[in-house]
């Protein structure tokens, strides 16, 4: 399966804006694209099949985007973080998808080089700049997953340093979301009533009532079906995320006796 097919081409809201400048860059060796529509352009007279294409097609291109700013967060590219990626592609597009992504990568690494020639925070802004139109044109619910992605990566080596989580901060308030929420993912799959804590968003002192709230508000946000329309492969990984949410929560209960 070519680019051309499990990226869609420039499609969607990335269709212009700073996302389809970095498309027209990262992608143009790829296949021909069409940078010249903008936005507003693609939703009028589109079908809903378009519209969940191009939804679909600008969350996978914007989570390389910033997932090529997270990867180089410490200055350096892990082996582990690429693998993660790659195996990503693997079992949601087939073999032919992890050689292109990677080569997608590898031009946002040489795009970031050449622009922070001329000004060390240069890609930084555009960056910014990219998580401002991600925010303003993809639901909460899939930036979140789009932010959890961003953190596996992070997390695929085994640890996350300090530079990495102050990177992963930054792309969440660009697309409009809270360092309390990097907090809570970077703490699923945790063994620990402290992190179960940190995930549930909520402090050890909480009353069971505001243990149960947290738990709903963080249930209803993080609901798989919310993020149904960008593809099964998008929904499972929702509903692993899901699960450790639950599991968190079962470790509270189990410890407070609440039933």
């Amino acid at each position: 399966m070519g680019a051309a097919k499990w990226i869609g081409g420039i499609i969607g809201f990335m269709a212009g804006g700073p996302l389809g400048a970095l498309a027209g860059y990262a992608l143009g060796s790829l296949f021909d694209i069409n940078t010249g529509s903008t936005g507003s352009d693609y939703d009028q007279g589109q079908t809903a099949s378009s519209r969940y294409a191009g939804q679909r097609n600008s969350f996978l291109f914007s989570m390389l985007v910033m997932a090529s700013y997270i990867i180089k967060a410490d200055g350096k590219v892990m082996h582990s973080e690429m693998e993660y990626v790659r195996r990503f592609l693997k079992i949601n597009f087939g073999d032919s998808a992890i050689s292109e992504g990677e080569q997608i990568l590898l031009n946002l690494f040489e795009q970031r080089k050449q622009m922070d020639r001329q000004n060390p925070l240069a890609f930084k802004n555009t960056i910014r700049d990219c998580g401002a139109q991600i925010a303003a044109n993809l639901p909460y619910e899939a930036r979140l997953q789009l932010l959890d992605f961003l953190i596996n990566i992070a997390k695929s080596d085994g640890n996350v340093c300090s530079a990495e989580i102050t990177a992963l901060k930054e792309v969440a308030q660009y697309m409009g979301l809270s360092a309390q929420e990097v907090e809570s993912m970077l703490n699923l799959g945790g063994n620990s009533l402290d992190e179960a804590y940190k995930v549930l968003e909520v402090e050890p002192t909480a009353t069971n009532d505001e243990i149960r709230a947290a738990y709903r508000r963080l249930a209803l946000k993080h609901h798989p079906d919310k993020v149904a329309m960008l593809g099964e492969d998008i929904k499972k990984a929702a509903e692993e995320k899901f699960q450790s949410i639950n599991n968190a929560k079962e470790l509270i209960y189990k410890a407070r006796g609440i039933k």
